[in-house]
């Protein structure tokens, strides 16, 4: 079984400048939808979940950790104000039926053993009109993924036994078969955002305007690194 570390990636995602601006620009716009109650699928190291939080809204943070010594409601390593529900169950989730207001994927989707079961464990607790917010899911035609692969020696998703890649056929596919409205599609970045140096910090502003800029040249976003989806349930 994977490690949290294996299966999350290292806390790079926690140092590089230019993805701090993506984690911010996911929180802004959720926080822009003024949701009720959140669960933070999948939490991991727990930004997201503070990200929400500092933004005034109400969030659970739940991870599937194997590992765990126990199940139930623990503190986070990098985030120890933050208790998440950690979990044995890789589909489960110990909540009730229509018991939150949205559901945040970022970059959890991809990983998951059985995202058919998972995602009927979303539509059960969401409630009717609540959205899921799908961040960071792969795009099987992404050029940095190919790169990757060609490299071999860094991570690419499809290294690990569950990684899936997706496309926009497959990702709204599998979205409507499980009960989802589709209400927005977006491909997205096309320059590597986990780079942890400190020329790339000083420069992430400039970087992530850049990135941003570039999904909206024609055909370019094709080759993007990730699929972005806005589901209705």
């Amino acid at each position: 079984m994977a490690t949290l570390q294996e299966r999350r990636g290292t806390d790079v995602n926690l140092r590089s400048g230019p993805q701090r601006r993506e984690y911010l620009a996911i929180a802004d716009r959720i926080a822009a939808d003024a949701p009720g109650r959140v669960l933070d699928w999948g939490c991991g190291w727990g930004q997201m979940t503070e990200l929400l939080k500092g933004r005034g809204l109400e969030v659970e943070a739940f991870d599937f950790r194997p590992e765990a010594p126990v199940e139930g409601r623990q503190p986070l390593e990098r985030f120890p104000a933050i208790e998440a529900y950690l979990s044995h169950d890789p589909v489960t989730l110990p909540y009730a039926d229509a018991s939150f207001d949205a559901v945040l994927s970022c970059g959890v989707l991809e990983h998951v053993g059985d995202p058919d079961a998972s995602l009927d464990e979303l539509h059960r607790i969401l409630r009717p009109g609540g959205t899921l917010y799908v961040y960071k899911l792969p795009n099987r035609f992404s050029y940095l993924e190919w790169v990757a692969r060609r490299i071999g020696t860094i991570y690419w998703h499809g290294k690990l036994p569950d990684d899936r890649l997706y496309d926009k056929r497959i990702a709204t596919g599998i979205a409507r078969r499980h009960g989802f409205t589709v209400r927005e599609f977006k491909r997205t970045n096309l320059l590597p955002l986990t780079i942890d140096h400190p020329v790339v910090a000083r420069m992430s502003g400039p970087i992530w305007a850049v990135n941003r800029g570039l999904r909206y040249v024609p055909g370019l976003s094709l080759l993007a690194t990730n699929v972005e989806l806005v589901l209705e349930r």
